[in-house]
């Protein structure tokens, strides 16, 4: 058993860490200041200008298979590099990316959304979640009728990430409503000029998702995407290959958070002596350096059953639910180190707080974690101390 990073995953990391420190970081300040007059963080040509200079570094399409032109590092290095990118709070991701449901694209698709996407010229949603339905996935009621060679959609979508940029959506209708979500579910490739449209919606972070309105939107047979009731097959490969991403992320902004708290700590004195004197203050550092700690070997945990091909739901559940729990804890604890200016917008605190509060609800509540890994225990699809 080896708890180690190896050479390569260590060069990767540094090199990962050093671009952070040099080019994402400085951008914070003048991050904050757009996201506070209602701007995005980071405008769309400097973020494009900001993935240039990460292609040169060598960094493009980090778990893009090689002959579509990326690295394909794997989900263990995928989950070092998103620690690494969730020490800043920049929204800030690696090119040459595309949703891993999209490779099962016919090569007509390929062409028209796959390697576009790859390129950097076409943007995707993925879209599932509805106004009554969250995480019962199952439960949809967007509908795709039949119509000659098209198919007529009818719907709403709901807390779609990127649905108010992208050009395109993967979105997800009922085909057939006598065979339920298995085999009756179809994902389909619909162009925004093909009639949907988005409305932002405002939420308490900076996360702005978006309600998208299918009103007899016709969309061509020929855009069916894998096979005719097969989309919630499609669905749940999208979602559980990237749900140890999320406390992936968490890890780094985690990270970053309690070296904030130690620094302060170091500097700020009260009654004549230094916080970091303070037994409380201790103690809020050293759990959150354990909890940390715990929640990076559940992420690489489910990360690497992924890479060794064994089924890693069970694992993922638990990280995205222990990450979540826990980031809360201790960016609450950072806060109340820094008491009265934690609560400022002068520190990022604050919008790290809002941010990691989505953690606990986005794909897959706190709830529904627990729900599925209590299952898994009661029926025994998990050997307890296997």
């Amino acid at each position: 058993m080896e708890f180690g990073l190896n050479e390569e995953q260590i060069a990767v990391r540094d090199t990962v860490r050093q671009f952070v420190q040099r080019e994402v970081m400085p951008l914070e300040s003048q991050c904050l200041r757009n996201e506070r007059a209602g701007l995005p963080g980071v405008s769309a040509e400097e973020l494009r200008e900001l993935q240039d200079k990460a292609e040169k570094s060598g960094f493009w399409g980090v778990n893009t298979p090689e002959e579509y032109g990326g690295m394909a590092l794997g989900p263990v290095m995928t989950a070092i590099v998103l620690m690494e990118l969730g020490r800043s709070f920049v929204p800030f991701a690696f090119g040459g990316y595309a949703d891993n449901i999209l490779y099962n694209c016919n090569e007509e698709q390929k062409e028209r959304y796959l390697l576009p996407m790859l390129a950097g010229k076409r943007k995707s949603c993925f879209a599932i979640t509805e106004p009554g339905a969250g995480s019962d996935a199952k439960a949809i009621t967007t509908s795709a009728r039949k119509d000659g060679d098209s198919y007529v959609i009818n719907g709403e979508k709901t807390f779609i990430t990127r649905g108010n940029d992208a050009d395109f959506v993967m979105v997800f209708a009922v085909t057939d409503k006598a065979l339920g979500a298995d085999g009756g579910v179809t994902c389909f490739l619909v162009d925004r000029d093909m009639g949907w449209k988005s409305e932002p919606i405002d939420t308490m972070g900076e996360w702005s998702p978006a309600a998208l309105i299918f009103d007899d939107v016709v969309v061509p047979a020929e855009n069916v995407l894998g096979e005719l009731g097969q989309g919630f097959t499609l669905a749940m490969q999208w979602i559980n290959a990237g749900r140890f991403t999320l406390p992936a992320r968490a890890v780094g902004s985690c990270e970053r958070l309690l070296q904030m708290g130690c620094d302060y700590a170091n500097t700020r004195s009260t009654f004549g002596r230094l916080l970091s004197d303070r037994q409380a203050i201790q103690w809020m550092l050293a759990d959150s350096a354990v909890e940390i700690e715990a929640m990076k070997l559940l992420t690489l945990k489910a990360a690497w059953q992924l890479e060794n091909g064994t089924d890693n739901r069970h694992a993922a559940s638990m990280a995205k639910l222990y990450a979540g729990v826990k980031a809360n804890e201790i960016v609450d604890r950072v806060l109340q180190i820094h008491g009265g200016m934690g609560y400022t917008r002068e520190l990022p605190i604050e919008r790290w707080y809002r941010e990691l509060r989505l953690l606990r609800i986005y794909e897959g509540t706190d709830e529904i974690q627990r729900q599925s890994i209590a299952r898994n225990l009661l029926k025994g699809n998990v050997k307890i101390g296997a």
